[in-house]
């Protein structure tokens, strides 16, 4: 069965001069020709999206766009019309807003955070910005300590409401934020506390340890690129670390400290040297 905007492996029924027809178990779907891999023949299979063209046929490409149905994204509006709005999603044929799924009216240029989504009536994919709906912490389908997906959706005075996993929301603490960030960054993170009520609290990045390990190699490299030496230490400045090493001051602690145990570095009174 062809999956609606989503991607499906179809195999290659027969090459014709303006491009490939795929096997959907009918007469085929077109992979036009300027998307079609070199040296294709029949028989082959591709990993293609399907959707449909601006004739309401199914076509297939093996583009890759911004989002697949199901998924929340920033999308960039291409124009506008009195009947809706039309966001670039990475594919030759753009992606329809109605007015109706519109929290305000959308303007050309200007990003959005919307969800892709089918109309009901024409099976066709579109798009809403009215995705609060969708969202819901009644029944988690994470735990803390899970690496998930992060979309920052709005900002508020504690921090950033976040999008986990297109299905939940959960709060990004600015005590937890060492980077520039905006609404609509897209980013890896992990479940820090999951409360009685399912409110949910979210860090970036990978959990505990596991962070660590990322940043041990990427110390090393900074100290064998400077001689072995560099001027940071447990006491210095959190933002000084930040500007150089690129993470937290608790992050760098916890990484010297695993360096020191394993005696590949010496910790002295004005930085730390490597062993």
């Amino acid at each position: 069965m062809i999956r609606i905007g989503e991607i499906n492996r179809l195999k290659v029924l027969r090459i014709v001069d303006f491009g490939a027809y795929l096997d959907d178990g009918q007469e085929g779907i077109l992979l036009p020709k300027r998307f079609m891999p070199n040296d294709i023949k029949a028989g082959d299979w591709l990993d293609v999206v399907v959707y449909h063209d601006s004739e309401n046929r199914l076509i297939a490409t093996t583009q890759k766009p911004k989002g697949l149905l199901g998924d929340i994204v920033k999308l960039r509006v291409v124009s506008t019309t009195d009947q809706g709005a039309f966001l670039d999603w990475g594919l030759m044929k753009d992606l329809f807003v109605p007015k109706s799924a519109q929290k305000i009216r959308m303007i050309p240029n200007g990003e959005y955070i919307v969800k892709i989504v089918k109309d009901e009536q024409t099976g066709r994919l579109a798009a809403t910005e009215k995705i609060d709906g969708f969202l819901s912490n009644d029944t988690l389908t994470v735990k803390e300590m899970d690496e998930v997906d992060l979309i920052l959706y709005r900002r508020t005075d504690i921090g950033y409401v976040v999008i986990i996993n297109n299905t939940h929301t959960g709060v990004l603490h600015f005590s937890d934020i060492f980077r520039n960030i905006s609404v609509g960054d897209q980013m890896k993170g992990f479940i820090k506390k999951i409360y009685a009520d399912n409110k949910i609290d979210v860090a970036i990045g990978k959990p505990g340890y596991q962070r660590v390990e990322d940043v041990l190699s990427k110390i090393i490299r900074l100290l064998e690129e400077n001689n072995g030496y560099l001027p940071y230490h447990d006491k210095s400045d959190p933002e000084e670390i930040y500007d150089y090493f690129g993470m937290s001051k608790k992050t760098f602690k916890m990484a010297i400290g695993s360096l020191f145990k394993q005696r590949k570095i010496s910790l002295e009174k004005s930085g730390i040297r490597l062993i």
